[in-house]
């Protein structure tokens, strides 16, 4: 199972068995380079513990258990003190994207899974025995089909089962208003700009994944002006085919913030030379998700190669009802529900997405608009504030919110999927759709398609050929969740 993730952590491999448990690490070193290594273990050896992430409120934890001896400087180490001493509820007390396992030699286990599920984690059970991995590929191909997504917000210990420790719970309609338009905007702007900086930690450079939309412009300039107080420029990574519009848009957000820019300008066909990999690495067949991690993973790559850390955009069209359909949702307690529903399904698609193109370069991805204190902030203002009416754009309130921040022409661009902006999903649809006949998708449909739901399109089916033949066993309908259909 460890050497089919070594991609997620190509520095550093460990393993310890404890008692009827076994763990397992790869490693990313990220904070703590030289002494991070895991399992981290408490001073006497009798509990272990290996994570995959980062725990931002970590200082203030450290702190709190400064009467415990701590063997490294990692983030990570925290957790394992706070289960020791207080057992697997205290784990609500962790700020940040995190997935961990850990084990004692008394025979205590517990498994846990951030609030969002920002940070992957899957289970199997068969016959007593229980296993836990990142990635589905990391499970033998017979233990596939008993496979499920571990829930987020969940800890599971053999005595209680699955227990949930944290949920989203805005209010039904958004609440009422905080203060002032003007003090609202003032705390959007203050919230967002502490997250980012948060996400900033680490003994690693930081840079920003910029497309020249709203959301990535926004993160970019908060970790631009981060990065200048600390002494030095912020980079930053764009792709995108020749003439699309994300190249110049984020040209003239890195121009404006003085980051040291890289891009990188693909063909057509290198999109689809991408296609077989992606669908491998990002584990799904969803075509939006496919359409937007191809080119997602080339970016990936190019900022692999000069930074281990990146900040990207996801959850903010969640969050602020950036999507066009959202216009379409009658009242605004309805809107407010369907916020809070996409918000809790980004674990199965734009996080998925996002974690594994970043991890299949050995290079991590933090989602400051995804920071618990946004996340209550955004949903506990009123749903009807985030609705566009005359003369308003999409986003309003979060543009206002950093208006001067950026040129305006980003600031009011309107709003492009990733896909769209770099021109992969011209491409992708297209291409995509003629690898496979009206014949072939008929017959798809008719036939039980391989134990996977029947074929949307040809397109889908071309993606779903993939994921069959690299994933074959696994039970889409346990650990993809349900796709959107706007």
């Amino acid at each position: 199972m460890l050497a089919r993730l070594v991609h997620r952590g190509p520095d550093d491999s460990g393993r310890v068995a404890v008692g009827d448990s076994w763990l397992g690490h790869r490693r990313l070193s990220i904070v703590d380079v030289a002494g991070g290594h895991q399992p981290l273990s408490t001073a006497d050896g009798e509990l272990h513990l290996v994570a995959n992430g980062e725990i931002y409120n970590h200082g203030e934890l450290h702190d709190r258990l400064g009467h415990r001896r701590f063997a490294t400087a990692s983030d990570n180490e925290v957790a394992l003190h706070l289960f020791d001493e207080e057992g697997p509820d205290a784990l609500a007390e962790l700020r940040g994207m995190f997935a961990l396992c850990a084990a004692g030699a008394d025979g205590r286990f517990v498994a846990a899974r951030d609030p969002l599920g920002i940070k992957p984690l899957y289970w199997a059970r068969r016959h007593g025995q229980v296993r836990f991995a990142s990635e589905l590929r990391a499970f033998d191909a017979d233990w596939r089909g008993d496979v499920d997504s571990f829930p987020p917000g969940h800890y599971w210990t053999p005595r209680s089962g699955l227990v949930r420790f944290a949920a989203v719970q805005p209010p039904p309609d958004g609440g009422d208003p905080p203060g002032s338009p003007d003090e609202v905007l003032e705390t959007v702007r203050s919230t967002v700009v502490a997250a980012v900086e948060r996400r900033m930690m680490g003994d690693v450079p930081v840079g920003v994944f910029l497309s020249g939309g709203l959301d990535s412009s926004i993160i970019a300039a908060v970790a631009a002006r981060h990065a200048r107080r600390e002494g030095r420029r912020l980079q930053t990574f764009a792709v995108g085919l020749e003439g699309s519009t994300d190249l110049p848009a984020a040209r003239m957000v890195a121009a404006h913030l003085d980051s040291e820019h890289r891009e990188r300008v693909y063909t057509a066909d290198e999109l689809v030379d991408a296609v077989t990999e992606v669908v491998r690495v990002v584990e799904s067949y969803e075509p939006s998700l496919v359409r937007s991690a191809v080119p997602n993973y080339l970016l990936a790559e190019l900022a692999a190669a000069h930074v281990k850390v990146v900040l990207t955009g996801e959850g903010a069209d969640e969050l602020f009802a950036g999507y066009e359909y959202l216009e379409g949702v009658d009242g605004a307690g309805n809107l407010q529900r369907e916020l809070v529903r996409t918000v809790e399904g980004l674990h199965h698609l734009n996080l998925q997405r996002c974690d594994r193109v970043t991890m299949a370069h050995g290079l991590e991805a933090r989602v400051p608009f995804l920071d618990l204190d946004v996340v209550a902030l955004s949903l506990g203002l009123p749903a009807r504030w985030k609705r566009p009416g005359p003369g308003k754009i999409r986003k309003q309130l979060l543009r206002e919110a950093f208006a001067g921040w950026m040129p305006d022409e980003v600031l009011w661009r309107g709003k492009e999927q990733f896909g769209d902006g770099t021109g992969a999903t011209a491409v992708l649809g297209e291409r995509m759709a003629d690898s496979v006949t009206d014949a072939e998708l008929h017959a798809a449909r008719d036939d039980g398609n391989g134990g996977l739901p029947p074929p949307r399109s040809r397109e889908e089916l071309a993606y779903q050929r993939t994921f069959r033949r690299y994933l074959a066993g696994v039970r889409a309908d346990r650990v993809l969740g349900r796709f959107p259909t706007h």
